[in-house]
């Protein structure tokens, strides 16, 4: 590398550098600020809601065992097939 053309090249650059006009002021006062709509804050209140409800429906599940325990629990086998197809055909 010839340091004369490195030299050059700098100079080029240095002359097409912008200078900046006018100070920068300092606000101390000015504070930034953020407002939340309330369709924001009702959002957040229904998303913690639903991250704290249940995943399993306890009453459901109380009384489907209850069923099954007392072998009234009865499956229709045409159901079960058509809903393992259905399940089938949604991954597939």
């Amino acid at each position: 590398m010839r340091i004369e053309t490195y030299n050059q090249v700098m100079a080029v650059y240095k002359n097409n550098k912008t200078t900046r006009t006018g100070g920068v002021r300092n606000t101390g006062s000015v504070r930034d600020e953020v407002q939340i709509s309330q369709a924001g804050r009702d959002y957040q209140i229904a998303k913690q809601a639903v991250a704290n409800a249940s995943d399993i429906r306890e009453d459901k599940v109380a009384e489907l065992k209850k069923k099954v325990d007392s072998g009234n629990y009865k499956v229709d086998a045409g159901d079960f097939a058509s809903k393992l197809l259905e399940k089938y055909n949604e991954l597939y």
